[in-house]
């Protein structure tokens, strides 16, 4: 098992290589009183869909002492679409101006570029680097500071200097010099480093975004940033990033707003989910979800995603785990269920779960892992395999999955063909799931509540479509990722829904909206 982890873990980074390294354009302009860069972008590559997965895991910022603290005249910025999986913008640090390429992430709350002081880490010396020497407002902080990935860290010094995001000059930002980068990942990347846009909440060195200091230094005319996406792969502009308000041309109507539940990210409260025109129940009494601009995809729990991918026709690599548990446990799960409703006391009287086993959260959908952060089901089985705790999650998710049909009166052998349909829709080693390109146009809708409002995907808009020599190929835009908040599983919304609906992020009143993009 150790064997298949390893050779993933190879294949993802052979191909995150291959995609970072495709050459990019840029070029700017200013008019009229609102700051734009114009940018050029490619079309969509599985490869790069592969590369722009890095989630957030872990932040801190050791201070001098050693203790480790956990972490009507618009600003515009135009963004490059990196193959809709990342989208890039350009700011300057210093005095003068220091140009670097960056991703803005609503998802981590902190800037870093690459430092002139990074002398030992290959990747520096292939992005812009930040030369404090060559800026006359620059100003000395040298915490030392770290932040981790899903596919590496970085880490290095906390400086201070004046940063320019579109034409607005914000005075004595904090950011982090990177001394280190940790992989190749990071080498061949097309962005020099990272804008954070989350809240305080979770910076490193509990730092204040750069949001926060447009806002005390009176930059903003409303406090409020917007993103407009574009998922059109023939369209040169690749979005547009908007602080102080929003650009009435990328939206259509109103937006719904919802309230930021807790900050840190951008988090609210998310009703239930329909395919098609059926509601799931999965989320009917609420479940948590955030807005990421850094993550290129929609993911959710296992248990949920499988549905939607087995709704849709996507197709991955079987999971025998799962059919051997339905094979071998089936009958006796099914009999249960006349007895007890909750999966982790049934798997328990089959003998495939015991009390250490038992999910960390407590309320919301049963959860297929209890331990955090996984990226996909694969994995965590195969590590879970090691403790004896694969068998136990396949047998979770059964539980769940037979209940559901058992509420829609199916009959014992649909329920068994319809689980069996499941297991082999597990997502595969690398996260991706397929679908037959010419069926798009019967696949359901797969629509999400939020605010009181229904917030539908066409398939157009959750598939993406790109060429691979002479041959189309369609992927899912829904990913598994298992995260247990307190609060029950977490979403995360990221570019495959904000792509369809411009997002709001509303500082001020606390509060996310979406409408339609236009």
């Amino acid at each position: 098992m150790g064997g298949k982890a390893t050779a993933a873990a190879a294949a993802r980074l052979l191909f995150t290589l291959w995609a970072l390294s495709l050459p990019w354009l840029l070029k700017g302009g200013a008019c009229g009183g609102i700051a734009r860069v114009d940018l050029r972008k490619k079309k969509l590559d599985l490869n790069a869909v592969r590369a722009a997965r890095g989630v957030a895991r872990d932040n801190f910022c050791l201070h001098d002492d050693g203790v480790q603290h956990n972490p009507d005249d618009l600003d515009i910025i135009s963004l490059k679409n990196f193959m809709d999986a990342r989208y890039f913008g350009e700011i300057g640090i210093g005095t003068p101006p220091q140009n670097f390429t960056i991703v803005f992430d609503t998802g981590s709350s902190n800037l870093w570029v690459p430092s002139a002081k990074c002398y030992f880490s290959a990747p520096c010396f292939f992005h812009s680097r930040y030369r404090s020497g060559q800026s006359c407002s620059y100003k000395k902080n040298g915490r030392s500071c770290k932040v981790s990935y899903g596919t590496g860290f970085v880490a290095g010094f906390l400086s201070q200097d004046d940063v320019q995001v579109g034409k607005l000059v914000v005075k004595n930002q904090v950011f982090m010099e990177a001394k280190r980068e940790s992989n190749l990942i990071f080498l061949l990347a097309k962005f020099d480093g990272i804008l954070g846009l989350g809240f305080q909440e979770i910076s490193i060195g509990r730092v204040p975004p750069i949001w926060q200091a447009m806002i005390e230094q009176d930059l903003l005319k409303e406090k409020v940033f917007s993103f407009w996406l574009n998922r059109d792969a023939d369209d040169p502009d690749g979005g547009e990033l908007v602080f102080g308000g929003v650009d009435r041309r990328h939206f259509k109507g109103n937006h719904t707003f919802v309230p930021v539940t807790q900050r840190g990210y951008w988090r609210f409260e998310m009703g239930d989910i329909l395919i098609g025109n059926h509601t799931t129940g999965l989320c009917s009494g609420g479940c948590t979800a955030i807005v990421d601009t850094g993550t290129s995809l929609l993911t959710g729990p296992t248990t949920v995603i499988t549905q939607i991918n087995h709704a849709i026709g996507a197709e991955g690599i079987v999971n025998s785990e799962c059919k051997e548990v339905i094979l071998q446990y089936g009958m006796r799960i099914f009999d249960q269920l006349t007895m007890e409703s909750q999966a982790h006391p049934v798997c328990s009287r089959v003998g495939l779960c015991s009390a250490e086993d038992v999910p960390s959260a407590s309320s919301g959908i049963e959860q297929v892992v209890n331990k955090e952060n996984s990226e996909n089901l694969y994995e965590t089985l195969c590590m879970e395999k090691q403790r004896s705790g694969a068998t136990c999650a396949a047998c979770r998710m059964a539980v769940v999955w037979m209940q559901q049909q058992l509420q829609l009166n199916q009959t014992r052998d649909k329920i068994f063909t319809y689980v069996d349909e499941l297991c082999s829709s597990i997502p595969n080693p690398m996260g991706e799931m397929a679908v037959r390109c010419s069926q798009m146009a019967s696949m359901p809708d797969v629509s999400f509540t939020i605010g009181g409002r229904i917030f539908t995907l066409r398939p157009d808009q959750y598939v993406l479509k790109f060429q691979q020599g002479a041959n189309s190929i369609c992927l899912s835009g829904f990913t598994a990722l298992d995260v247990h908040p307190s609060g029950g599983p977490l979403w995360i919304l990221g570019d495959t829904f904000m792509g369809a609906y411009h997002t709001v992020f509303d500082i001020g009143n606390q509060q996310i909206g979406f409408a339609e993009a236009a």
